[in-house]
């Protein structure tokens, strides 16, 4: 907490970190639709208007957890996918997000799952669940300036549609990236999420479960479609 903050400010603080480790606890045991804000008071020992102060819908509460979540996984993919050549950085970003995934299955559950019923996530949460996406381009990106990415061949003339989706999503986040090459990471970046919420879902089960071996080389697999290519 900062120095500057007053005793009130501080004692607020606490409060809304010990409401949302109460919430974050709800969810391991009931779900985000069954998520309660009495339920919290009651664990907490306040009364539902007192917590009202804090958070003043169950909605607000589930966009706190939501941009709490996608935060942690952020931070913990840009702290993975530094200092290494691009196609170890990518596959230490994949690892990123299967190991939090794995440790916080509730959590994923609630940013990657089912729609919570009767949710509308805001906009504050646009930003957060961005991060991760921004740092597998980020990988691509980089390795593209540097001379170490292998372009694939072009798939020639893309849908309408999706030619213009790709036009504006490069002018948004990568303009110096082919429309080809950006198509791949949008590709990766799904077959990364699929795989770890069929792993986590119970989808794998009875195919390639346990997926640890399975995992490393469908992430190699994706470095090389990607054009990754090592620089040792």
């Amino acid at each position: 907490m900062s120095a500057g903050q007053t005793a009130r400010e501080r004692a607020r603080a606490e409060l809304t970190w010990e409401i949302t480790e109460a919430a974050r606890r709800q969810l391991a045991e009931v779900g985000a639709g069954a998520l309660s804000l009495r339920a919290v008071a009651r664990e907490l020992g306040m009364v539902s208007s007192a917590l009202y102060r804090y958070f003043p819908s169950r909605d607000d509460l589930l966009t706190a957890l939501i941009v709490q979540a996608y935060d942690s996984l952020g931070a913990a993919v840009e702290s993975a996918a530094v200092g290494a050549d691009p196609s170890t950085r990518w596959r230490s970003a994949c690892n990123a997000v299967r190991d939090w995934a794995r440790d916080r299955q509730h959590e994923y559950a609630l940013i990657y799952g089912s729609p919570v019923p009767g949710y509308r996530a805001p906009r504050s949460t646009v930003a957060p669940a961005a991060r991760v996406p921004m740092v597998l381009l980020g990988v691509v990106s980089q390795a593209w300036r540097r001379g170490a990415l292998t372009a694939p061949a072009e798939p020639g003339p893309f849908p309408p549609v999706l030619d213009e989706q790709l036009r504006v999503l490069a002018e948004a986040v990568a303009p110096e990236l082919p429309a080809a090459i950006l198509n791949r990471v949008l590709i990766a970046w799904t077959q990364l999420f699929g795989m770890i919420s069929f792993e986590l879902f119970g989808q794998l089960v009875g195919s390639v479960s346990p997926s640890d071996e399975f995992f490393a080389h469908a992430t190699d697999q994706m470095a090389s479609f990607l054009g990754l290519v090592s620089e040792k």
